[in-house]
C-alpha cells in the first residue's frame, strides 16, 4: 500500500487527532502539573486522590513507557528507511526531546550540566548521554559526513 492509499481516517486520527492529544498531555504534565496529578483520579468518588507516592509511581511509570517509545521508534523508524527526509524528521525530532530532557534536569540546579567529576550513573545518562546524543542529531542534520559518502541529497 502506497502512502498515497492510506485511508483518510488513518490519516485523520495519526498525523492530526493523536499528535494534538499528546501535545495537551505534554502541557498538562509541564506547564499544570498539579491539575495532571489531581486529574488522574475518577470523579465521582469512585477512587480516592492519589497519594503523592501513587502519582510519582505513576509518572515514573509514564517516563518509562516514553524512554521505551523513544527506543523502539528511533531503531524501527530509521532501520526500515534510508530516506533523509525521514531521518532528519525524526532526528530533529528528537533533538527538541533531547532538550526537553535537559531541562527537566534543572530543577537540580545549573551545575548538573558541566560538574561532570560530580555524575553518579543516573546524571551520566540523563545529561552526559544526551549530550552525546544531541551531538550527533545536531552533526548529522548539520550534513557532518553525509556529503564525503555522496549520501547528502536535497531532494529526500
Amino acid at each position: 500500500m502506497s502512502e498515497s492509499n492510506i485511508p483518510f481516517i488513518y490519516k485523520l486520527f495519526f498525523l492530526y487527532i493523536e499528535p494534538i492529544s499528546a501535545l495537551a498531555g505534554a502541557y498538562y504534565a509541564a506547564v499544570r502539573p498539579n491539575n495532571y496529578l489531581n486529574d488522574l483520579s475518577l470523579p465521582g468518588g469512585i477512587l480516592e486522590p492519589p497519594t503523592l507516592t501513587t502519582q510519582g509511581n505513576m509518572v515514573l511509570l509514564q517516563l518509562a513507557n516514553l524512554y521505551l517509545l523513544f527506543a523502539l521508534n528511533e531503531h524501527l523508524v530509521l532501520s526500515s528507511t534510508n530516506s533523509l527526509k525521514t531521518w532528519r524528521r525524526l532526528l530533529f525530532v528528537l533533538l527538541v526531546a533531547d532538550f526537553g530532557h535537559l531541562y527537566s534536569m534543572a530543577p537540580l540546579g545549573l551545575d548538573v550540566f558541566w560538574r561532570v567529576g560530580d555524575w553518579n550513573a543516573m546524571v551520566w545518562g540523563s545529561v552526559g548521554f544526551v549530550y552525546a546524543g544531541a551531538s550527533m542529531r545536531m552533526s548529522f542534520l548539520a550534513g557532518l559526513g553525509l556529503q564525503e559518502n555522496g549520501v547528502r541529497s536535497k531532494t529526500e
